[in-house]
């Protein structure tokens, strides 16, 4: 499932989003545009088993092309086809919410065959594969095991693949390992991921909550902020400094269960992956200072935000 991490990537760059908007930002903007990049996460899972899928079937395609030649050759006529019956992969095309994703999102829309036949090709010339289809029977272990092969041996370290994924979609960068990690957990165990409901709901509140703490709170992380910035302007702080920060203090003010030093810890290091070289320390300081701050004043008394507006 998507970690917090994520679900802070995807509440910052909502905000990034609707503090660069030309026009007047709507009521329900917000809470659309970070819905639209859970879709996306969604998405680009669906589109990796797809195609997953699709270099393990193109056995059959293999096998009609070949044996349809004006002259096939013996070789051409026993294709073997064993991959294609693979019982894991049956399993995974027809787990419901797989389904239901796939109805939903359409990759087949997007897959390029030529990567599919490319892959495909690259599998049958593999020792891995050659091994796997002289075995007799279908032994499940053998079974996921290949289809791991192709994903992770044959599929993430192709960069002909991986750039034409990060082409279709423009949230690789940010949630590859992630949607891997899903990938492969589903491999270990079909209907261990619910494609339609990778937020579960208890991340999907933390999500809107932290989101609506930023837009409706502005002015008092703000009051919080700008004390100690200094000589610092701040109309020339980086934007995503000030909204990882205002993101940090309304942590330490509304969401009980996480504690002060781990919320500084992720927003250092989302400062370092995603803003300036000197974002991480900058921001640190900031959070650091106001964090300590709450403790000296005895302000450290985490509510709730729904129980804060309600």
């Amino acid at each position: 499932m998507i970690s917090r991490r994520n679900i802070r990537v995807k509440v910052m760059q909502t905000l990034y989003a609707v503090e660069t908007m030309d026009s007047e930002v709507k009521p329900d903007e917000p809470l659309r545009i970070l819905q639209k990049h859970f879709d996306q996460s969604r998405g680009l899972l669906v589109y990796l088993v797809h195609v997953l899928t699709e270099v393990a079937r193109y056995a059959e395609t293999d096998s009609r092309k070949r044996a349809g030649k004006h002259l096939p050759t013996e070789a051409d006529l026993n294709v073997n086809t064993k991959l294609a019956g693979n019982e894991l992969l049956w399993k995974i095309m027809e787990d419901s919410s797989y389904k239901e994703a796939v109805r939903i999102d359409k990759p087949s829309l997007l897959a390029d065959k030529d990567q599919i036949k490319r892959l495909y090709l690259g599998l049958k010339d593999s020792e891995e594969y050659k091994v796997y289809i002289a075995e007799q029977g279908r032994n499940p272990r053998a079974e996921k095991q290949m289809l791991e092969y192709i994903f992770s041996t044959l599929m993430l370290p192709d960069e002909n693949f991986t750039d034409h994924v990060e082409e279709l979609y423009t949230n690789w960068d940010d949630d590859c390992d992630m949607v891997n990690q899903l990938v492969l957990g589903f491999l270990q165990k079909p209907g261990a991921v619910d494609f339609m409901e990778l937020v579960s709901k208890d991340k999907l509140l933390f999500a809107k909550d932290l989101l609506n703490a930023v837009i409706t709170k502005k002015e008092l992380t703000m009051d919080m902020i700008k004390p100690k910035l200094k000589n610092w302007d701040p109309e020339r702080i980086a934007l995503l400094d000030m909204i990882l920060m205002k993101m940090g203090v309304c942590e330490f003010l509304y969401f009980e269960t996480i504690p002060p030093k781990v919320t500084i810890n992720e927003y250092i290091d989302l400062a370092k992956d995603y803003s300036t070289q000197q974002s991480g320390q900058f921001v640190n300081g900031i959070l650091d200072n106001i964090h300590k701050d709450l403790l000296t004043d005895e302000r450290m008394h985490k509510v709730a935000f729904k129980k804060n507006n309600s």
